[in-house]
């Protein structure tokens, strides 16, 4: 070879070897520039410079099988797959200062990763990793995210998600986590007005495997942290069991009951007046509410879309807001039944009440349908013995995420009526305290009476104020009191429409038997 012919090889490999340096180098800046904008604060298109930095991981040239990038916070990994990819675990590499934190990670790809892809077209796939050691750029309302971390995965350019075997994602933390609620999540574009994403639990299990080290199992690829939150204390395995059993018998009785009261209803040939309409309403949404709570829990786990999960919440929600404002217009019927000596004629009474019991829980739960994402997959920490301590596995169910919706529309909401109610409950046993008073003897119809508005009153939303004891030494007897009241709920109301019914047919007897008397008189 001449002189003129090494030369131009020379030249040719400098050019091949400047053109992979600056393939290389471009997602260094854009490292660099996330660097600066989390640096100093400065706003700026979040979603844009991370799918910058993501395309130019995407496109880099390199020799070998991968590639590591770093900089201050900022971590970039790229992998090169074949259609054998075999699985691929990585553990954390990262900064020193981290290393002495006691923080790092871990994360596992299985297999079946890059199955649909090569399906589709076999071909080289790249795998790019993104470790953020700071949770600037993924901003959120009510977040906490545990130390700042967030760990960011995409296979190519296509979205993988419903692997039946989970990516696992281990975050080892050097933070007390008492009083504290961990969930895993990943980082939902789109699904906020306010922000460019929310954290999203869908799709994603929890397993809290020592005080220190929080394992993620997602069935898809994203930015994945751990949400840290304020809760109470976690329900112990041992007694989730007897809880979830008597929530199941309790609410299959009350479904049954219900149904059985409201076929009862409309068989008798006499429907009743406004105050037995009144009743078969409420018997319908305590109906509805153990029909969705027993469903809840199906849709919070994966495959199930999300949507699907956002529905059942948002029917729990509206058939307890409906169960709670017809208890309140059963209190508000009976002050109008002992309050006022004479009747009272409100013009379509009963179609006033239905758009109250069934219309403003149905307006508020559109609303917050409209304009947030309040429900979907919520969050039960649950604790268990284990031999090097005690571990945490969280359980989920279709809920309200939000916890201002939470704190205003669920336990405020019933918290307001069950003091409405007990309000009622005292005024009317003491306007029956001066009945028997004032007859100067103890009348054993006021007696009745009496334990006729007691049962009402408290069978109708009393139990619910049993909610405000889930603290401290109440915690215990509160889970099981509330558990089997509140899921017998539509039993007891069975039971009393029965009692009322049969009283009432034992005075229909005793008004014949005097109408026959006085006729075989004359």
């Amino acid at each position: 070879m001449d002189c003129r012919g090494a030369f131009f090889l020379c030249l040719c490999f400098m050019t091949s070897q400047s053109e992979t340096m600056d393939t290389s180098q471009e997602p260094l800046r854009c490292m660099r520039k996330l660097e600066t904008v989390s640096r100093y604060r400065r706003p700026a298109p979040f979603p844009d410079i991370i799918r910058d930095l993501e395309n130019s991981l995407l496109n880099a040239s390199f020799r070998g099988n991968n590639l590591t990038l770093q900089t201050r916070s900022i971590q970039s990994l790229i992998f090169k797959l074949g259609c054998g990819f075999a699985g691929l675990s990585l553990n954390s590499t990262t900064m020193e200062e981290y290393s002495k934190a006691g923080v790092s990670h871990a994360m596992y790809f299985p297999a079946e990763l890059t199955k649909d892809a090569c399906r589709a077209r076999p071909r080289e796939l790249r795998l790019i990793c993104i470790y953020f050691s700071t949770a600037y750029f993924f901003q959120n309302a009510n977040s906490l995210v545990l130390n700042n971390y967030v760990l960011g995965a995409q296979l190519g350019q296509g979205h993988v998600s419903n692997l039946n075997e989970p990516i696992s994602i281990s975050f080892q933390h050097n933070q007390s986590l008492e009083g504290y609620m961990v969930t895993c999540v990943f980082w939902k574009e789109g699904a906020s007005k306010h922000y460019w994403g929310v954290w999203s639990p869908e799709g994603c299990r929890t397993e809290q495997l020592s005080p220190s080290r929080v394992l993620c199992r997602c069935n898809h690829l994203s930015y994945f942290a751990v949400l840290m939150q304020l809760s109470q204390a976690p329900i112990p395995r041992e007694l989730l069991v007897p809880l979830m059993y008597i929530s199941l018998v309790g609410c299959s009785i009350s479904i049954v009951s219900s149904l059985l009261t409201i076929l009862l209803h409309f068989q008798a040939r006499k429907q009743g007046d406004s105050m037995t309409r009144i009743h078969m309403n409420l018997h319908a949404s305590v109906l509805l509410l153990n029909v969705a709570f027993l469903l809840s829990p199906l849709p919070a786990t994966p495959p199930v879309p999300g949507s699907a999960c956002t529905a059942v919440a948002a029917i729990l929600h509206f058939a307890l807001l409906s169960c709670l404002t017809w208890t309140a217009i059963e209190g508000f019927n009976l002050y109008l039944l002992l309050g006022h000596v004479y009747n009272i004629y409100i013009r379509r009474y009963l179609l006033k009440l239905c758009a109250v019991g069934w219309g403003v829980p149905a307006l508020l739960v559109l609303f917050l349908v409209v304009e947030s994402s309040a429900y979907g997959p919520c969050t039960i920490p649950v604790s268990s013995s284990q031999e090097n301590g005690t571990g945490f596995q969280n359980m989920s169910m279709c809920w309200v995420q939000n916890r201002w919706v939470h704190s205003i529309l669920v336990m405020g909401y019933g918290g307001l009526t069950s003091l409405f109610n007990l309000v009622v409950l005292v005024w009317a046993l003491r306007v029956l305290q001066r009945l028997r008073a004032r007859n100067g003897v103890l009348n054993p119809r006021a007696c009745r009476d009496s334990v006729t508005v007691l049962g009402l009153t408290v069978l109708l939303g009393t139990t619910w104020a049993l909610a405000f004891f889930s603290f401290d030494v109440f915690l215990l007897p509160q889970l099981f009191l509330f558990t089997t009241f509140n899921s017998l709920y539509g039993f007891f109301l069975f039971l009393w429409f029965c009692s009322q019914r049969r009283r009432s047919e034992a005075e229909m007897e005793t008004e014949m038997e005097r109408f026959s008397s006085s006729q075989t008189m004359l």
